[in-house]
Formats: C-alpha cells, structure tokens, sequence
C-alpha cells in the first residue's frame, strides 16, 4: 500500500493570512486599550493610531527602529515552502515601511504528538534561506507545544526616519500601483482543499518586496502599505481612511495569477476574504460594472503579496489613485 504524503493544510482550521483575526472585530478590540507610553528619549514616529505595517521608534539622529511579528498556520503542504512564505511574509512589514531587517527570530508553534520535529526542521530551514536571501541575521526565538502549528518571525529592521513609508501620508493627485499579483488567497484555499499545486503562488508568496520598497524610495515614494490578510481593499481602506483621501480602484487594471478567478467562480473563498469584504462595502462606491467575484477578488485574503505603493515604480502595475474625500467613502471601485 501506498502511503499518502503528508499534507501540513490539514492541521490547520484556516491558513496563512487568512486566519486574522477580521478588521473590524481587531479595530473593536483594541479601541482604548493602548495609550502612548513615555519613554525617555526614544521618540515614537509610528504606532496604533493609523494602523500601520510595522511600529517605528527613533533611535537617535535619522536613525529609526522598526519593530514588527508575523505568523500563522500552513498555508502549503510542503514544509520548507511553507518557512519561506512565513519568513517572507514577515519581513514585508519592515520593507512596506521603507526600513531593511537586520535581525529576526523564530517564532514556532508544534503539535508534537502529531507531527515530527524532523518537519519543523524543515519550516525552520525555509525561514532561515529566506532570512539570509534578505542579508538578516536569523537567532533564537520561541517555540511552543500547540495543538496547531504555526510559524512565524518577530523582526527587527532600520530606515531613515526622515524618508519612511507610511500609510498616512497619501495625497491627492497620487496613483496607486501595485507590485504583485493578487489571487494567493484562492488559490491556497483551492490547495488546501485538493491538493492542487500552484507553483506561481508559491513564487510570489517567497519574493522578498526589498527591491520594490528600494525602488520606491528612490522614487521620491512617502505613502505605502503591504498587501496581506486583510485583502487590497482593506488594506487600501485604512490608508486612505490615515491619509484623509478617497482612493479609486480601475477593475479591470488589477493583476491576477493564473487560476485566481476560475478558483473564485469554483467557490474556493475563504471565510477571511468574505469578511473583509464585509468591512469595507460600507465605505465603498461600487461601479455598475463590477460584479461580486470581482469583489470578493478585490478583497482576497493575501499572505505575503505585494507593496501597494502611492507613486509609480518600475514593473508595479498603476490600478487607480488618490483623489479628494468625497465625505462619505474612502473607497471608490469601478
């Protein structure tokens, strides 16, 4: 008898991105329970108000920290995939604020009656390639016996905290561009559920944004943001509800990887995407033309996708721009 391979997708109830906790349940959570914090001689430039990718302190001079942790469940079957995404995914925080890594450490949850540690090994060993692909030191961490396993980075990176990219500094007149395709999110639920490969998912989910966060710096760029959990539009709700702004979408310009939208038509949806959706429809002027597989795309759940940049950078796609609120919605998508 053959013995089927092992496939990490079904030790977990959600995976990757998908399984935030949603907007509008974390936004409720944590109303009023931080306040700012003194701490003397270390001046906060980024923190809880707008929702940022990552915190950001002074250290001294132009010299800015920024702090950031990521992680969650198998989002692939296969182990060393699923540590490069998770490592990848969590050093895009650092780079979708305009900063570099300089130093990470493992964050690992392992249900140890089930799976061996040889597997974890190999989660660790796909986080350490991709930490050293970004030139950052990867030591110690955490780990935890879980009746799920998780894995994940908690990162430390630098940035001039004169130049950093942030998600209220959008301006009218702006366009959007974005660096990578969306429909990961689909297309890992389509895995999750037949075991079906995607290769170019993989792709996208393992390149580091470092070359497009370098790039829009050069370009002048002040407003970005990453593209994760909670899908474009959510992701680009919270920056143009910081900037002050109404952001319109083109449709029709947004890239797709292959198979995105015959796994959307073939219900392959994630519970994370249907929230988001929900969250953001409140604040957004539909078009006429854009009917609800296109919604629930524009609100597909990413795990480690790409830059949504204000400005325009070489090989990122312009899908639409800031313009003025219009009073009532920060989204406008047609």
């Amino acid at each position: 008898m053959v013995e089927e391979p092992l496939r990490l997708t079904r030790y977990a109830r959600g995976g990757g991105c998908a399984c935030k906790i949603p907007p509008g349940e974390l936004e409720s959570a944590l109303s009023g329970v931080f306040r700012p914090l003194t701490a003397p001689g270390y001046e906060l430039l980024v923190g809880l108000d707008t929702g940022d990718d990552a915190a950001a302190v002074r250290l001294s001079g132009d010299t800015a920290i920024i702090a950031t942790t990521d992680f969650f469940t198998p989002v692939v079957d296969d182990p060393y995939d699923w540590g490069r995404i998770a490592a990848a995914n969590a050093l895009s925080d650092v780079y979708a604020m305009g900063g570099d890594p300089i130093l990470a450490v493992n964050l690992l949850a392992w249900p140890r009656d089930l799976l061996p540690t040889s597997i974890a090994s190999e989660v660790l060993r796909g986080g350490h390639d991709i930490a050293q692909e970004a030139g950052c030191h990867l030591a110690g961490g955490h780990s935890i016996d879980d009746a799920e396993p998780k894995y994940g980075m908690a990162v430390t990176g630098i940035g001039d905290a004169r130049r950093l990219l942030r998600n209220d500094a959008g301006r009218a007149g702006m366009p959007l561009s974005l660096t990578k395709p969306l429909g990961i999110g689909v297309l890992n639920s389509r895995h999750k559920a037949t075991g079906d490969a995607f290769p170019a998912a993989v792709a996208a989910m393992t390149t580091l944004n470092r070359d497009a966060s370098h790039a829009a710096l050069r370009a002048g760029v002040t407003c970005a943001t990453d593209v994760t959990g909670f899908g474009l539009l959510g992701h680009l709700h919270k920056l143009a509800r910081a900037s002050g702004v109404t952001a319109v979408v083109e449709a029709a310009a947004v890239p797709y990887l292959d198979g995105a939208r015959e796994a959307a038509r073939d219900g392959f949806v994630s519970g994370g995407s249907r929230r988001n959706l929900d969250w953001v429809r409140p604040h957004t002027r539909w078009g006429a033309g854009v009917p609800e597989l296109e919604q629930l795309l524009l609100a597909d759940a990413q795990t480690s996708g790409g830059l949504l940049i204000a400005g325009e950078i070489p090989g990122a796609t312009v899908i639409g721009e800031l313009v003025s609120a219009d009073g009532q919605h920060t989204l406008a998508v047609g």
